[in-house]
């Protein structure tokens, strides 16, 4: 699990509730009469983690809140990636292997782009770098699909 620093996840303190009680299973008679366990329950979040290893409740609240902070850090990844892959599947195309892109025709001198339908017949200025008719064609379609909520 990738750890989090404290620079990465933000935790305030009036979002956790700090739970404190016995140790349960073997340890002698120390675990039974001391409150060293700790529980915290992030609030906005509803992640409980829980930590009865160490002897000390100090110890036990400092590693409950570093794995505290290792889920929200897990959990704001996997929106960000989750955000980033509905992006990707709204853009123009899927980019399967077998979905063609372009044709670039020489004898005709013509550029067509399968995705959106377009095609100029400036094959050569289009190769020497003049790809602005391509790219405002692309902006203007993705725009309308935009626009229509696909």
């Amino acid at each position: 699990m990738p750890e989090a620093e404290e620079v990465d996840v933000e935790i305030k303190q009036s979002d956790l509730r700090i739970d404190v009680f016995r140790s349960t299973g073997a340890g002698g008679q120390c675990v039974n009469t001391t409150d060293s366990a700790v529980r915290i329950t992030h609030i906005p979040s509803g992640i409980v983690v829980t930590c009865q290893n160490e002897r000390s409740q100090i110890q036990n609240k400092e590693k409950c809140m570093q794995m505290l902070r290792t889920r929200l850090y897990e959990e704001e990844l996997r929106k960000q990636e989750e955000e980033l892959g509905n992006e990707r599947r709204s853009k123009i195309g899927t980019g399967d292997r077998s979905e063609k892109i372009r044709t670039y025709n020489y004898p005709q001198n013509r550029v067509t782009d399968h995705r959106i339908g377009f095609t100029t017949k400036n094959l050569d200025r289009v190769m020497e770098g003049h790809l602005d008719d391509i790219i405002n064609a692309l902006i203007t379609e993705d725009q309308n699909r935009k626009l229509k909520g696909e």
